[in-house]
């Protein structure tokens, strides 16, 4: 802190240099000095005792100090007596002696003498609204210490609700039927009910797995791929394997494929339901035919399928083929 002394008529500028009192006592005389800064101005360096940092006040710099640390941050007090105002009839010990303080006359000429008796102003008390302070570990200065702020800590935000949409359901409508076409050797073509059936029990497979269905009539009997099982069931060889399978299968007779290709089932006792299972139940036929990780609407998709019943030259009508494929309409 900077304070400024009036020594006559002329503007003297004082740094005060605060130094705090590690143990013992400060003897004024021991830290009164003064040295001229340039012509016609002094300035007069004050080491004071610094307070205590419990906010007691500074020791009278007129007074042999000294101050009891028994506590930091307690209310200890200085165990030498202070006034501010010494007794004129008390005898100070040379120890107590004020030094002299040098003044410069405003004219700039040789200082006079030193003058036998010096006022020091007591430092003001500590303000109450003051911040609190705390010595530094080296002991040679002071830190502040910020406030914590108080009051509730916020609340935590809520965790973000996920709402998982429902899964859809079964659509309406009915499939558009098939015509059960008859082939020229005499096996018997997909009827409505096995298109219906197959339908049906694809869209339950859909929702049960939420996936969105496909529109009844979106479902359709396709003929391309009827007439390829149609060739197939008319090999004239007894194995049922002799033909089947997709493009690029012979027949035992030679006669060059025709017809369209598609997921294929086959064997006794199916129907149109078991067949739909079937291609679920095959994860390569699921991921053609279903396909599960469509994220698109199924309004523009098309389910074909095809299905024929026995075959030459003495399969039994429950021995069936079928086909089927997912296309755009």
């Amino acid at each position: 802190m900077l304070r400024t002394l009036l020594v006559g008529s002329a503007l003297a500028t004082s740094a005060i240099l605060l130094a705090p009192v590690v143990s013992g006592s400060v003897d004024v005389s021991d830290v009164l000095s003064a040295r001229t800064l340039t012509t016609g101005a002094s300035a007069i360096t004050i080491v004071e005792a610094e307070r205590a940092v419990d906010g007691s006040g500074f020791l009278d710099p007129r007074q042999r100090a000294t101050y009891s640390a028994t506590s930091v941050g307690g209310d200890a007090e200085p165990t030498a007596a202070r006034s501010a105002s010494p007794s004129p009839d008390a005898s100070p010990s040379p120890d107590a002696s004020p030094a002299p303080v040098a003044t410069t006359e405003p004219s700039g000429g040789a200082p006079s003498a030193p003058s036998s008796t010096a006022s020091a102003k007591p430092a003001p008390a500590p303000s109450a609204s003051a911040p609190a302070t705390t010595t530094s570990a080296s002991g040679t200065g002071t830190a502040v210490v910020q406030p914590k702020p108080s009051g509730p800590a916020p609340a935590p935000a809520p965790a973000p609700t996920v709402t998982t949409p429902a899964c859809p359901g079964m659509p309406g409508g009915s499939t558009a039927g098939a015509p059960s076409r008859t082939s020229a050797g005499g096996v018997a073509g997909t009827t409505s009910a096995d298109l219906a059936q197959f339908a049906q029990r694809y869209n339950e497979i859909r929702v049960a797995n939420c996936l969105p269905p496909v529109p009844f009539s979106n479902i359709r009997y396709d003929s391309c791929m009827e007439d390829r099982l149609f060739w197939m069931a008319e090999d004239p060889s007894t194995d049922p394997m002799s033909a089947w399978g997709h493009i690029g299968s012979q027949r035992s007779d030679g006669v060059p494929s025709v017809g369209c290709d598609g997921n294929l089932a086959g064997g006794s006792n199916n129907t149109g339901a078991t067949v739909a299972q079937k291609w679920w139940d095959s994860s390569g036929h699921r991921t053609s035919l279903y396909k599960p990780t469509y994220a698109g609407t199924t309004v523009g998709v098309c389910i074909l399928f095809a299905m024929t019943h026995g075959g030459v030259p003495n399969e039994p009508y429950s021995f069936t083929r079928s086909a089927s494929r997912w296309v755009t309409c």
